[in-house]
């Protein structure tokens, strides 16, 4: 099952992401399955996005029905990961539920559309958002441009994120 925007929640975040709110992630996948929340999509990147993915496994004991889906942007992304990130990815997407590769090989513009994707089949956006220039930052743009909510999980989360109204000439 693809999931829709209606049912479903997606991470972004940093690659320096390095553990900083493990348990707060838990308790918001706890707190988003109690209002009914049951599919979590990853983009499966180091840091954040890995770290995200392994919150919502780690809750499956207690929130029966949880579902994971990794949006994986092309085939062969985890290959410069480091050792340990790249068991990491493997092991994740093993355990998943669902994962949904957007490519069979890097192409330019395939992180774009792998955000693209995850704000597209989700209703929430969970981020950990530092104010830096990036895909993070591009995603919660997009996020916030089609009306979705946002949830930024870093301490500095007054860092104010303002829609891109995108204009046609």
């Amino acid at each position: 099952m693809i999931p829709t925007e209606h049912t479903s929640v997606a991470f972004t975040g940093h690659r320096t992401y390095r553990g900083e709110a493990d348990a707060e992630l838990r308790d918001t996948v706890v707190r988003l399955y109690a209002q009914g929340v049951r599919t979590f999509l990853s983009g499966m990147a180091v840091g954040f996005d890995l770290a995200a993915a392994e919150a919502v496994l780690d809750c499956r004991t207690r929130c029966p029905g949880v579902r994971l889906v990794c949006v994986v942007p092309f085939r062969g992304q985890a290959a410069h990961y480091s050792f340990a990130d790249r068991e990491r990815f493997e092991r994740l997407c093993a355990e998943a539920d669902a994962c949904v590769v957007l490519a069979e090989s890097y192409h330019r513009g395939c992180y774009t559309r792998r955000n693209d994707y995850l704000v597209a089949h989700a209703a929430l956006l969970v981020a950990w958002y530092d104010g830096s220039p990036g895909g993070t930052q591009y995603t919660l743009r997009r996020a916030l441009d089609r009306g979705r909510e946002v949830w930024n999980l870093h301490p500095s989360a007054r860092v104010c994120v303002q829609p891109v109204q995108e204009t046609l000439f």
